[in-house]
């Protein structure tokens, strides 16, 4: 491995993400981060399953899950706050392993992973350090920076540009975003209430074109409304007296403390470049989401998942740097492919005038009693990866499962039950894929070349159903649990 450290480049759930993984395998890191203390107040609220593994996979899924609410689902409203449909979430692990969505305050979040990266041996995280240049050769990267005045400069074996929207690192490199959509106005409102508000322990979306909002009971006493604005329109505009009220009907504005009122540019953008050398981006320094399908911030940690994997192989030498390019190869599709639904559901939601909301009583009315469009609505997994050097679609297994998730039931692994993840990341230590295969129906190897295989003893089936379900015998896991190929 290197002397020199990575270099993440911001400390929000991201990069310290990032962090907490590169030194779970060997990596020593530093993270640098412009301001002095994490931002206080909550921006994302919504984790679904998927990305529980990737905070699992860092150390802390259980911490965050501690911390968070289950997601019972979704509602949609008209105009007068009428529920129009409802499809429920069960609030019981799913496939992944977790909720299939949970609400979690932002601050609690970064607080778990920033206790996580100061108790992390390898990882130093220094704030009030601002990037100021980037220069590579053929050793690596040197990042000057400025530290409490003074300029300064240190040599990194990378550098990943996790500091979000307005990106420095993103700046340097020569990248740009790229708009896929016109971006939008919001009024974000985030309250606390000292008695428990009587809601429903859902996201409810109001599907209507004059007002659409949305609101969401996230974790304790905290409660978040979001609405979009007119054109021309200010938050003192959307904030006197009557325009709170009628936005939290039922709730009484005068019974809850308003922590904060803004507005927010909600943007769907793509950045042209992810990658110079060994400098490389993820999250909202590579793309930005509209809100409507709540993977703004588990973008970004997919990303990461990724990314650690790999830039670990060609820092050790065990790859060539042409592993880096399949970097946004897989996740800029992903990321476009979530970003357009985000798009398409906020259209169908809260666009077509009065004819449109007429249109979408009807629709919704007929929609709520087909099981297939509840568990459409309600379902958390998010498109399978591209094929690619990294995911070979070969044979109908390979087409049935490469570049979607193995799934994370309970499994017993000598004697012992325990999350399946766990164990994947014991069995690969390091290495850059397993071979899951079934012996019998209940009974499967875990193989990394030249180690002893490991016997798992899958009593739910839900891995032999997997399985035989496409048709295959054996699946190769990645580390962050893509399946590369099937057989």
């Amino acid at each position: 491995m290197p002397a020199d450290p990575v270099v993440v480049v911001g400390a929000g759930p991201v990069g310290l993400t990032a962090a907490l993984l590169l030194a779970r395998r060997g990596l020593p890191v530093l993270v640098v981060e412009k301001h002095l203390e994490p931002y206080p107040l909550p921006r994302a609220v919504h984790l679904d399953d998927e990305v529980f593994r990737v905070l699992q996979a860092a150390g802390v899924g259980d911490e965050v899950q501690a911390r968070s609410r289950p997601f019972a689902g979704l509602r949609l409203l008209d105009g007068s706050h009428r529920v129009l449909a409802e499809f429920r979430r069960r609030p019981e692990v799913g496939i992944n392993g977790w909720p299939q969505g949970s609400f979690v305050h932002q601050p609690d979040l970064e607080e778990v992973l920033a206790a996580a990266a100061a108790a992390t041996p390898g990882i130093t995280v220094a704030r009030g350090v601002e990037v100021t240049g980037l220069s590579q050769d053929d050793d690596g990267v040197t990042v000057l920076m400025r530290d409490d005045g003074a300029d300064r400069s240190v040599r990194a074996a990378a550098v990943l540009g996790c500091d979000g929207a307005g990106s420095t690192v993103r700046d340097l490199i020569g990248s740009t975003m790229r708009d896929l959509g016109p971006a939008d106005r919001w009024l974000v409102l985030d309250v606390r209430s000292p008695a428990p508000l009587p809601v429903w322990p859902g996201a409810h979306q109001v599907c209507d074109s004059r007002r659409p909002a949305t609101f969401m009971p996230v974790t304790g006493d905290r409660y978040r409304w979001e609405s979009r604005m007119a054109p021309g329109e200010t938050v003192q505009d959307v904030t006197t007296p009557d325009r709170l009220a009628a936005l939290l009907a039922p709730v009484d504005p005068d019974g809850v403390e308003i922590v904060r009122a803004v507005e927010y540019t909600f943007r769907a953008q793509v950045a042209d470049r992810w990658r110079a050398g060994r400098v490389l981006l993820a999250g909202d320094a590579a793309h930005l989401s509209p809100p409507f399908v709540g993977q703004g911030m588990g973008l970004g940690l997919r990303d990461v998942h990724q990314l650690t994997w790999k830039l670990a192989a060609v820092l050790a030498g065990e790859s060539g740097d042409d592993l880096l390019d399949s970097y946004q190869a897989e996740r800029e599709p992903h990321a476009r492919a979530l970003i357009g639904v985000a798009q398409l559901l906020g259209r169908l939601m809260t666009r077509g005038g009065r004819a449109g909301d007429v249109l979408r009583r009807g629709v919704l009315a007929v929609a709520r009693r087909i099981p297939a469009a509840a568990r459409l609505a309600t379902d958390s997994r998010t498109p399978p990866l591209a094929a690619g050097p990294e995911v070979q679609r070969r044979g109908r297994a390979g087409r049935r499962l490469a570049g979607s998730l193995v799934p994370q039931p309970d499994v017993v692994v000598d004697g012992r039950r325990c999350r399946f993840d766990d164990v994947l990341d014991r069995v690969l230590d390091g290495a850059t894929g397993a071979e899951l295969a079934l012996v019998r129906p209940g009974e499967l190897t875990l193989r990394v070349a030249g180690r002893p295989p490991v016997q798992v003893q899958d009593d739910g089936g839900a891995l032999t159903s997997w399985l035989t379900g496409a048709s295959a015998s054996a699946a190769q896991i990645r580390p962050d649990r893509i399946v590369r190929a099937a057989r």
